[in-house]
């Protein structure tokens, strides 16, 4: 699946820490696509799929074909005006604003939880909490797909070239997060995504039987 991105200018509520731009960049940009496709690839489709992050909305073009309701949950994100921009797309969208610590779901609703990395930024202790929460508001049978970078010292290196501490915002490994994941649910696979830096993202698929 191709990430189907709109011109750079239509996204709205974009703030400052948001790697959007970082998308459209030639190189660099190509394994930013590819770390999220990997994950797109994983969602089974169905009725409800919840984006935890969700951000910009960089998915729910691609969600819209393979999910009837698209649902999304995010710390800061500008509701109305990441809304807007998918109006013109007719695309069914509830989106809030809230914690995967404590979501405002029902139990047993949703047939996807989809985590873009997102759970990097939670500390360990965290971790299964979050999975705990998540695996409340999935269906029996459901799915979580999450996406976390795999730290390289290159890698660091590279942001920082780029402006950005990533220390200052990621506190959980992609070991921290599988190991919590698999005390919780039941793990189908984990794909990782390699550069000429190595492994540098970690797609994780667990289920819930």
């Amino acid at each position: 699946m191709r990430l189907k991105l709109l011109p750079y200018h239509e996204y709205r509520g974009v703030n400052r820490d948001d790697p959007l731009r970082y998308y459209y960049w030639p190189l660099f940009g190509k394994l930013y696509r590819r770390r999220v496709e990997l994950a797109l690839n994983e969602c089974s489709g169905g009725e409800k799929i919840l984006e935890v992050g969700f951000g910009t909305g960089l998915s729910f073009l691609n969600l819209s074909e393979i999910y009837t309701e698209i649902h999304g949950l995010d710390l800061t994100a500008d509701i109305a005006e990441v809304a807007s921009v998918f109006e013109p797309h007719s695309l069914y969208l509830d989106l809030r604003n809230g914690n995967v610590l404590s979501m405002p779901y029902a139990d047993q609703i949703f047939d996807t939880v989809l985590l873009i990395s997102i759970l990097e930024h939670l500390r360990p202790a965290e971790l299964e909490a979050a999975f705990q929460e998540i695996k409340r508001v999935l269906k029996p049978g459901g799915q979580v797909v999450y996406g976390v970078p795999v730290e390289r010292p290159a890698m660091v290196f590279a942001f920082r070239l780029l402006g950005v501490n990533i220390r200052e915002h990621h506190f959980s490994t992609e070991q921290d997060v599988r190991t919590a994941a698999r005390l919780v649910l039941n793990e189908n696979k984990v794909i990782p995504l390699r550069s000429f830096l190595g492994r540098v993202y970690e797609v994780g698929h667990f289920k819930l039987d």
